[in-house]
């Protein structure tokens, strides 16, 4: 499916490093408001307003923002901990409250309980040896 919201629409809410390209985080969120919240009663105004929130999220997570700053003495504080998931960032918290359907809030839960199916890989293989060993 086509992204719902744009790389302009999301640069409106979050401060983004110039040059950098918004198009995985979009995906991304493209991909999860597809799975979660599709299928419900939200129009595709609502649909795209939780994408382009979801999409800053993904961002912020990966270019960790701000939350406050301090000259003297340089100290930086960043927003939230990695345990918080969709709560660790304004962004992602902004998405819960759009979608008032409660998927994205299901699955926070889950994920938060580690109840989300998940992709692992085990090596079975053998060390390669060489001829020096």
């Amino acid at each position: 499916m086509a992204d719902r919201t744009t790389e302009a629409a999301v640069k409106a809410l979050v401060d983004v490093e110039s040059g950098k390209d918004l198009t995985p985080f979009i995906t991304v969120a493209n991909e999860l408001v597809t799975e979660c919240c599709i299928g419900g009663d939200h129009s595709d105004t609502r649909l795209e307003l939780i994408e382009r929130w979801l999409a800053a999220h993904f961002y912020a997570v990966y270019d960790s923002q701000a939350q406050s700053e301090q000259a003297g003495a340089v100290r930086v504080a960043f927003e939230g901990r990695a345990d918080m998931f969709l709560e660790r960032t304004k962004y992602g918290q902004q998405a819960l409250i759009l979608d008032t359907e409660g998927s994205l809030a299901a699955l926070n839960s889950r994920v938060k309980k580690g109840k989300v199916k998940s992709v692992g890989v085990t090596w079975l293989g053998t060390e390669e040896v060489t001829a020096d060993d």
